[in-house]
């Protein structure tokens, strides 16, 4: 019986029916598990899981079974909390790069979420932040998902990021008769107020703001600092009012350094640091999010795209410098998180990060955790995701062998499982 459920849940999921959780009792077994917040796996794990959430967890077979209930036997899979992505753009494909990103509408936006948001789900992502999307296609998107709509993962959404005039994530590719301008757009203090309180107004659950250039606007640069710090300063306040989190767009030193004196909660990017940057995100507790994987997509493929020369070159200015700012960040003790960038490579491989991450200075522990409880830490969402522990949604993967002795593993996630409903079972 519980075969035949698994088999009609991923058939139902693809057909785009609604599922929720059964009330029943379920319980799931495997031949280890790495929890999220241990620094061990943990042998022959049984999870009980009841209304969607994680009820109880026993080691070594511990966990009594009950006769009559559902099972799933996970044989010598091991069993991972949902992974978790600070840092995605799923209204975005990763093909519409430069101009070619003039020609996609609002509500041809809102369709690419709801594809990408499969993908993300099916590749073992259960939640994940979008930072960033126009006409706030993705509350919708996020709407949709916790409605049963469409499948998805946990979204939590900034709606428009807010930018300065000509910055990064405003409208550079018109002349001016067109007049061509982002929602997010605002200059001053007051306005940055005001666009953050229009935000919220229309359901964003965090803000995120552009502090300097960025690879993929045109006539930025990649380092420059474009905020004051007085324009920082209102919008975090404006923010924390509401119990909002503020992630801040930065690749450039002195915008980081700004930025986090300000009070963000998050750094993206965060590529060129020096030794008092990464004191300044020690001393405020500020979380990392660092793309490290997307460098070598841009300069193989990033022509294909439709990236422009200029986004290539700039890719070129930061890659290796990012990579060494994450070692050293990682080192010295700081919160790093895993964010991808997802859309600017193609959605679904996300995973691909992981193994980039330990391959320039995390342990596969480390790797493990920052794409789980530690980004659960940075969502304010540790209560209930980000580990397979009791009371937290039963948001579980399983894969293939052990990601401790191969991270690359997690590229290719079999299992996935979201309040305690199955969406893929290979």
């Amino acid at each position: 019986m519980r075969s035949k459920n698994l088999f009609l849940a991923t058939v139902f999921v693809f057909l785009g029916l609604n599922l929720s959780a059964s009330a029943d009792t379920l319980y799931l077994k495997a031949g280890r598990m790495i929890d999220g917040l241990s620094d061990r796996a943990i042998d022959n794990p049984v999870v009980r899981i009841e209304d969607g959430r994680i009820a109880e967890v026993g080691r070594n077979n511990s966990l009594a079974i009950p006769g009559g209930v559902d099972v799933i036997d996970l044989g010598n899979r091991t069993i991972l909390p949902g992974l978790m992505d600070a840092h995605v753009h799923l209204t975005s494909n990763h093909d519409d790069k430069g101009y070619r990103g003039l020609i996609v509408s609002l509500p041809r936006a809102a369709i690419n979420g709801v594809a990408n948001a499969r993908k993300t789900l099916m590749a073992g992502f259960t939640t994940v932040r979008n930072v960033g999307a126009d006409g706030f296609s993705d509350i919708a998107l996020r709407d949709a998902i916790n409605d049963g709509d469409v499948p998805g993962p946990r979204l939590l959404v900034s709606g428009p990021t807010i930018c300065g005039t000509g910055g990064h994530c405003d409208n550079n590719f018109l002349p001016k008769e067109y007049n061509a301008q982002a929602d997010g757009v605002a200059n001053g203090p007051w306005a940055m107020r005001a666009k953050v309180r229009e935000n919220i107004k229309y359901g964003a659950d965090l803000i995120k703001i552009t502090a300097t250039g960025g690879v993929f606007s045109k006539g930025t640069t990649v380092g420059g600092r474009h905020f004051t710090m007085e324009e920082l300063i209102a919008v975090v306040e404006e923010a924390h009012l509401r119990d909002l989190k503020v992630a801040a767009h930065a690749h450039g030193t002195e915008g980081i350094k700004y930025a986090i004196r300000a009070g963000v909660d998050s750094v993206e990017h965060a590529s060129m640091l020096d030794g008092e940057a990464i004191q300044l995100a020690k001393d405020h507790g500020t979380f990392l999010s660092m793309d490290i994987y997307n460098t070598e997509y841009t300069l193989a493929e990033g022509e294909k795209t439709g990236a422009l020369p200029e986004n290539i070159e700039k890719e070129r200015q930061v890659g290796t410098v990012q990579r060494e700012s994450f070692r050293r960040a990682v080192e010295a003790g700081v919160k790093v998180v895993l964010g991808s960038d997802a859309a600017i490579y193609p959605h679904g491989d996300n995973g691909k990060q992981l193994s980039r991450m330990v391959r320039f200075g995390m342990t596969p522990m480390q790797a493990v955790k920052a794409a789980t409880s530690l980004n659960a830490e940075l969502f304010g969402r540790a209560q209930d995701v980000g580990a397979i522990e009791a009371g937290r949604y039963a948001d579980i993967i399983a894969v293939d062998g052990d990601p401790l002795d191969d991270i690359s593993i997690l590229e290719t996630v079999p299992f996935v499982m979201k309040g305690g409903v199955v969406y893929k079972n290979e």
